[in-house]
């Protein structure tokens, strides 16, 4: 048997190809659920999230997308979308940590974009992207983001997470999944 020469990097590329070949599976089955463009990314580093939303309510436009920032996720900042006006909630850290040498004592913990007139709703048969910016946690596995859709008749909530053994497509409405892959070391990958 010949060793393998493969390198952490190596390793880490491969892993993150595999999670996004799984999540592009998962999103070719799953495409009317709202899904992010990257599915992984590296533990610690900084990450844009552009939420896909493919349709409205059963027909009905989107109105309003707000975004549950998860725990351990930092200084989340929205990108503003001209017709839609933004607002961000922020909560007191039960932990206050240390960011370019300021304490934060607070983050944002949710960010929702509201169509300002009737005309700026998303409607049913297009798609739209809302993106935000943020540090990932420095810890290495899954986290979901929970999206709230409200459409000028109805919502949905895509608020879903798996239990232990469980798979994604078994959710009726699954939060969206961004796999956090190790930074460096021999760290274990979950899914």
């Amino acid at each position: 048997m010949r060793k393998s020469n493969m390198n952490t990097h190596t390793i880490r590329q491969f892993a993150a190809c595999a999670v996004a070949a799984a999540a592009a599976v998962f999103v070719a089955s799953a495409g009317a659920h709202p899904v992010v463009e990257h599915q992984a990314a590296t533990a610690g580093s900084s990450y844009k999230a552009s939420f896909k939303i493919g349709h409205g309510c059963a027909g009905s436009p989107t109105r309003q997308i707000a975004v549950d920032v998860p725990a351990g996720v930092r200084g989340a900042q929205p990108m503003p979308k001209a017709g839609w006006a933004l607002e961000v909630l922020r909560e007191k850290l039960a932990q206050p940590y240390t960011s370019h040498g300021r304490t934060i004592s607070e983050d944002v913990v949710r960010i929702t974009w509201t169509a300002k007139t009737k005309d700026d709703m998303l409607p049913s048969a297009h798609f739209d992207e809302f993106v935000l910016a943020a540090q990932l946690p420095d810890k290495a596995g899954p986290i979901y983001w929970q999206l709230h859709q409200a459409c000028e008749e109805g919502r949905m909530d895509w608020v879903e997470i798996p239990k232990p053994g469980q798979k994604m497509s078994d959710l009726k409405s699954p939060a969206v999944l961004v796999e956090v892959l190790p930074a460096g070391g021999n760290a274990e990958h979950h899914h």
